[in-house]
């Protein structure tokens, strides 16, 4: 009887010590093991390849340099407002099929486990995650219709 009782005690303890060492962990807006990159990107949306920032709803993926390891999402959200997502899972640590992607112009999904969020919100649409995507400051100037991005 002592024997099966220390014998499950350490299974337990061995499981428990394994789950631990294997999972990311989570800050506030992120899992731990999101990359931290310096974001600092400039669009100037009067250049063909912006276009769709100049209207409501209208979004482009940036694979700019120095735009986060994989990349950002930028969607206009109104008049001078944007969202500037990060492609990283926010739920997940990076890994293949994690690299977020906007699906039928309203919605962003991570291929990995189907977690879905509102485009021009940033809102979960399901109950896999309760986290939104990692957004980034930008600053936003409609006299000459720049848009700097940063980190």
């Amino acid at each position: 009887m002592k024997k099966t009782f220390s014998i499950l005690f350490i299974l337990k303890i061995l499981i428990i010590s394994n789950l631990s060492l294997n999972s990311c962990g989570r800050t506030q807006d992120t899992v731990s093991c999101f990359p931290s990159n310096p974001i600092n990107v400039t669009l100037n949306l009067n250049l063909p390849a912006y276009y769709n920032l100049n209207n409501t709803g209208g979004w482009i993926y940036i694979n700019e340099q120095q735009s986060g390891t994989r990349g950002l999402i930028a969607v206009r959200t109104s008049g001078s407002s944007f969202k500037i997502y990060d492609r990283n899972a926010p739920h997940l640590c990076p890994d293949t099929n994690t690299t977020l992607e906007v699906k039928d112009d309203i919605s962003i999904i991570c291929p990995k486990d189907d977690a879905k969020w509102i485009l021009l919100t940033g809102q979960p649409a399901n109950q896999i995650t309760g986290l939104p995507p990692k957004t980034y400051t930008y600053n936003y100037d409609p006299s000459t219709n720049i848009l700097n991005i940063y980190y």
